[in-house]
């Protein structure tokens, strides 16, 4: 072999081991990154940290680097990290890459990393320092995160007043440094007397804080309350008030029942809702509209990741900005709906009133109802003592409630005996007694009225709710008849109203194949039931050209009134129906006359239904009914129901409550 060519050959043998030696090395620093990238995105931060070089080991303690990862990535909600290579040139030794993850404050996608490696026994080690959490961050720096608040929708009624809507309330706290220097004892029973709540409350609060200069709360007050006033130069004393934001709601218990209230988030519903941007700290609708319209309504806080140096201008990491709630806004009338509630004194029972030309929701009553506050401040010894005295009567909401309609189911009975010709409305049916049966297969049972005509047409039957003769018009029409008579009027469909109603029945199993079970659904007894929401639709229908409009709570942009029930009265019998139910109010002798206002023509019925287990059963309760409509100006139809009024005067005693309402209402 000549000289030239062993040259050549050692020359060549040497390239080849330095590419060899160039690509095992290439080799070996990529195995390097893939583990670094699959313990960093499994954080599996102990095996991490054994990758690391003698000298970043010498940097940071096992205990302190697994502590700085866990509790940056945690407070960030660090998770789905994705790690990738960035395909450029780059030093020696060096590693560029891109880390993307999900975070509170969204996705954050950085592509300016570098793993710089070091070479110790053989194999490649991480140089590591806190650029490798975040390229800008340095020794010393601290990562925060912060929540930017989003604002939840407000609940507004027709005419944008608040129902529901976020706003600052008082606390009233106590400094103990200051409070427990004179008078403690003397100053916590004058506290308890002014706030009505117990002194033991007060002394536990104090008691489990451990630091005298911290800020005790104790309640929270609405802006408006004359205690905040009262308490509000107090500093001396060692009580202050500070601001909170929170949920105010309209101080009435007239809505609580219909708007709902807000609460902290439990575990359950934070499992259930863990994917939809809930946290532990969330508030969420736990009643009523806030409940039903959560999505609607809830706002999604935002929040920014950042680094904070001392002496520096904080750095950001990542921001998303919060998402606002949108506004719920209703039909319903806040005067009416108040009105309505204060009428009602606490009595058990529902209201509704509709517009009946559009179907709007003007209010919706359940009674005793709750003011809403009273879950974002506090409950008072006196409203807990009046909750207990009534048990708990506020915890049920009535409007959403089924009640036998007795008599007021008059108008279905009536409409369907004349649309199917078996009700002649001017034809005298001879009645000789208070009581009838059809025949002796009934056995002992009979249907009873209260008047004692002996002759009765429609009008006069409908003035003075003649039982008796409803029942042999029901069983004039036969069971198929009469059921699809009710079905015009909606008897047995749903309420789709914007808020979730129980559905009415006709009967337990939708038929009639009894016989007495026909003659009792007449006059609106047997197994009918009804919410007083359908009621004030059902004679929404006098005022309304026979129609019943599809009724609606929530108020959209663009939305149009339609017809739920066409014809439920035809055209032919529109004025004969009106005319027997204005006798009602407007005839001397009819059962609601004591509703009758000077100057407005009002059609509308009275309605006791017997809630009884038989017939014998003289301990059953009544609820009494009343409803009317205005004829001429279309206005209102109201329908209430009272439970419970057997000692109280039968349907009687919803007379008064309804003409007041109305007279209120339409005069204005």
């Amino acid at each position: 072999m000549n000289k030239k060519r062993l040259i050549f050959l050692i020359l060549l043998i040497a390239v080849c081991s330095i590419l060899l030696f160039g690509c095992s090395n290439e080799r070996k620093q990529a195995e390097a990154f893939e583990q670094f990238s699959d313990l960093l995105s499994n954080q599996e931060y102990h095996k991490l940290y054994d990758l690391l070089s003698t000298e970043s080991k010498e940097y940071i303690t096992e205990e302190d680097f697994v502590t700085k990862y866990s509790n940056i990535y945690s407070g960030i909600q660090a998770r789905d990290l994705k790690i990738v290579k960035n395909e450029i040139e780059r030093e020696n030794n060096v590693i560029p890459f891109s880390l993307e993850m999900d975070t509170a404050a969204g996705k954050v996608n950085r592509s300016d990393y570098q793993l710089r490696l070091v070479k110790e026994d053989g194999e490649w080690k991480l140089q590591w320092d806190e650029s490798l959490i975040f390229p800008a961050m340095e020794k010393g720096d601290k990562v925060r995160v912060r929540t930017i608040k989003a604002t939840r929708g407000s609940i507004l009624d027709r005419n944008d007043y608040p129902l529901a809507k976020d706003g600052d309330f008082k606390t009233v706290g106590v400094n103990p440094a200051v409070f427990d220097k004179h008078n403690r004892e003397e100053k916590i029973r004058e506290l308890a007397a002014l706030l009505d709540i117990s002194e033991e409350n007060i002394k536990k609060k104090l008691d489990e804080n451990s630091n005298p200069n911290y800020f005790v709360p104790i309640v929270d007050l609405l802006p408006d309350d004359e205690k905040v006033g009262m308490l509000q130069e107090r500093g001396e004393d060692g009580i202050f008030i500070n601001n909170k934001n929170s949920r105010i709601y309209a101080d009435h218990e007239a809505f609580g029942r219909l708007v709902g209230y807000i609460g902290s988030i439990t575990a359950e519903e934070l499992e259930k809702k863990k994917e939809k941007g809930y946290h532990s700290t969330s508030l969420i609708g736990k009643a009523g509209l806030e409940q039903v319209y959560e999505e609607t309504l809830r706002g999604i806080d935002g929040a920014e990741i950042y680094i904070e140096r001392e002496g520096l201008r904080e750095e950001t990491i990542a921001k998303q900005e919060p998402q606002n709630g949108r506004d719920l806004q209703l039909s319903i009338d806040f005067d009416l709906q108040m009105n309505i509630y204060d009428e009602m004194k606490g009595a058990k029972g529902s209201a509704a009133a509709v517009q009946p030309t559009t179907g709007e929701v003007l209010a919706l009553v359940s009674s005793p109802s709750y003011n809403s506050n009273r879950y974002t401040t506090y409950i008072t010894r006196e409203e807990q003592q009046r909750r207990e005295e009534s048990q708990f009567a506020d915890e049920e909401n009535r409007f959403s409630k089924l009640y036998s309609p007795g008599s007021v189911f008059k108008l279905m009975t009536a409409a369907t005996g004349l649309e199917k010709g078996t009700i002649d409305p001017e034809k005298q049916i001879a009645i000789n007694a208070r009581s009838w049966k059809k025949d002796s297969s009934w056995g002992n049972y009979s249907i009873t009225r209260v008047n004692d005509q002996t002759a009765v047409n429609l009008k006069a039957a409908v003035k003075h709710s003649d039982n008796i003769y409803f029942a042999m018009s029901a069983l004039d029409l036969g069971s198929d008849a009469f059921i699809a008579g009710a079905k015009k009027f909606g008897i047995g469909d749903e309420l789709d109203v914007g808020y979730p109603l129980s559905k009415s029945q006709i009967s337990n199993d939708g038929s009639i194949s009894r016989e007495i079970l026909l003659a009792d659904s007449g006059y609106g007894q047997g197994e009918i039931m009804v919410t007083s929401l359908h009621i004030a639709l059902a004679y929404s229908a006098l005022s309304n050209d026979g129609h019943i409009m599809a009724p609606s709570l929530i108020q959209t942009k663009g939305h149009k009134a339609e017809i739920w029930k066409e014809s439920a009265i035809s055209a032919e019998h529109l004025a004969t129906l009106q005319q027997a139910l204005s006798a009602v109010i407007q005839e001397q002798g009819g059962t609601a006359s004591a509703a009758n206002i000077e100057g407005v023509q009002l059609a509308g019925k009275t309605g006791t239904a017997e809630i009884k287990a038989s017939q014998a059963d003289e301990d059953g309760t009544e609820n009494g009914w009343f409803v009317a409509t205005d004829i001429d100006s279309a206005t209102i139809s109201l329908a209430i129901v009272l439970e419970d009024v057997k000692e109280k005067g039968g349907s009687s005693a919803a007379i008064p409550i309804g003409r007041n309402i109305l007279a209120d209402y339409l005069q204005k």
